[in-house]
């Protein structure tokens, strides 16, 4: 079966918007995961067989690193160990619409419906709709964007995706504490 042509922006997205966030990817992970998403389905093939130096000049970190982040990234599901030897590691690296903890309905798949989705989450007003400020604590996985910290119920709210440093006029600030997600 002849491989179809991949969209790489659409993939690209996918991966900061979901794989990203809901694997917890550290800066290490996600390099190497694009790197061999890069060097494997994007050229057009399922396995890519690489050895951990070649892996660790590539991402130009050392290969001790490079080695825990394979092995979370198999853990993850991000992609599946088909073999292990001296020669090298032969791996499928998953697209993102195929790593499960990833997939939602029809996201990845490129339907009109979960386009649709992303385009009224990014363009629909977050201080109106109540839906779309638990969206956004949804995506974020319970935790502040810029802190880190733990959210609890009393504490969500869009300061923590929106800082108010950046919101201007206190009197936005003021309006953003009043629009907390119960």
């Amino acid at each position: 079966m002849k491989n179809k042509k991949l969209n790489a922006l659409l993939i690209w997205k996918q991966v900061e918007d979901l794989v990203v966030p809901r694997l917890h990817l550290n800066v290490t992970e996600r390099a190497v995961y694009s790197h061999l998403l890069r060097h494997s389905r994007l050229e057009g093939r399922l396995r890519l067989r690489f050895s951990i130096p070649w892996l660790a000049r590539g991402v130009r970190l050392s290969t001790g690193t490079v080695r825990l982040a394979v092995r979370r990234l198999v853990a993850n599901g991000a992609m599946r160990l088909v073999e292990r030897t001296k020669a090298g590691h032969v791996v499928e690296v998953h697209l993102p619409g195929e790593i499960r903890r990833v997939r939602l309905d029809g996201a990845g798949r490129g339907d009109k419906t979960s386009l649709s989705r992303e385009a009224e989450f990014e363009e629909g007003d977050f201080f109106e709709r109540k839906e779309l400020r638990e969206a956004i604590h949804k995506r974020e996985g319970g935790a502040c964007f810029y802190c880190l910290r733990r959210l609890t119920a009393r504490l969500r709210c869009l300061d923590h995706v929106v800082p108010s440093v950046r919101a201007g006029s206190k009197n936005e600030a003021a309006r953003r504490r009043t629009l907390r997600v119960r």
